[in-house]
Order: structure tokens, then C-alpha cells, then sequence
């Protein structure tokens, strides 16, 4: 969509997706291993509000990662977040309780035309993220 200088641009399309990790990321370079594309940004940016994860099996304290990969080819992923979650033992008689990152309508990420979120683990378990965001 194009754009009209001084004018205000909203968010157009409400968007969320998830993404399944299984397979520990230990590399921080630019060139990650195991990453799962968690967001892709519209043609003119996104605005997020919402990342979290929750296990889908037991889990010892491990390392939550995301990753921006500025012009969205994945050729350079920049590690630029992440989140703690803590060790749960799943049961059928508790809630397992998703590991939330600090994004909401308040404190949103944004992201350029075409970028992309990744995300990836430090531990190899069974874990899925979740986002929501809206693209201008």
C-alpha cells in the first residue's frame, strides 16, 4: 500500500502465527542453527504486540531466542532478544503457563517491510511460540 507523506498510517491487517521448535540453537552468529520463522512483516512494516512460548513437554530451564533478519532472505539473522522460561513438569492437573517477551500494545515492536522474526531454543524440547501483530 502506498503511502501519503504526513499522514497517519494504522495498522491494516491483524495477523498471528506460531512457530514449533524442537531442536536446540546454540550458535549466536549470524547464521543460526535450528531457527523457525516466527513473524514475516507486510510490505510496509508490522507492528508487534505479542510473543510468548509455551512447552509441550517437560523442561528444565531453558533459554528462549529470537532473531531479525532485517531484509528478510535469512543470509544474516541478528540475535536481539530473549526470554527465560522456567522448568515445568507437564500434567494433565496444571497449567502450563507461556513464557511471555516484554512486546505489548505499549511497548510494540516494530518491524521494517519484509522483515522477519525468528525463534529458536537452547534446549532441545518440544516448544511453540506464538505472535501477534498487525502490518501497516
Amino acid at each position: 500500500m502506498p503511502t501519503t507523506p504526513n499522514s497517519i498510517i494504522t495498522p491494516q491487517a491483524i495477523k498471528s502465527a506460531t512457530a514449533a521448535c524442537t531442536t536446540a540453537n546454540t550458535t549466536y552468529s549470524s547464521s543460526p542453527t535450528n531457527t523457525q520463522v516466527l513473524i514475516t512483516a507486510g510490505a510496509n512494516g508490522a507492528r508487534v504486540t505479542r510473543i510468548s512460548a509455551i512447552p509441550l513437554e517437560n523442561v528444565g530451564d531453558t533459554q528462549l531466542q529470537l532473531f531479525r533478519d532485517g531484509d528478510g532472505t535469512g543470509a544474516a539473522k541478528r540475535f536481539f532478544n530473549s526470554a527465560k522460561m522456567l522448568a515445568y513438569t507437564m500434567a494433565q492437573t496444571t497449567a502450563a503457563t507461556p513464557t511471555e517477551f516484554a512486546y505489548s500494545d505499549l511497548s510494540p515492536l516494530f518491524l521494517a517491510s519484509g522483515e522477519k522474526v525468528y525463534a529458536a531454543i537452547g534446549q532441545t524440547k518440544n516448544i511453540t511460540f506464538n505472535a501477534e501483530w498487525a502490518d501497516y
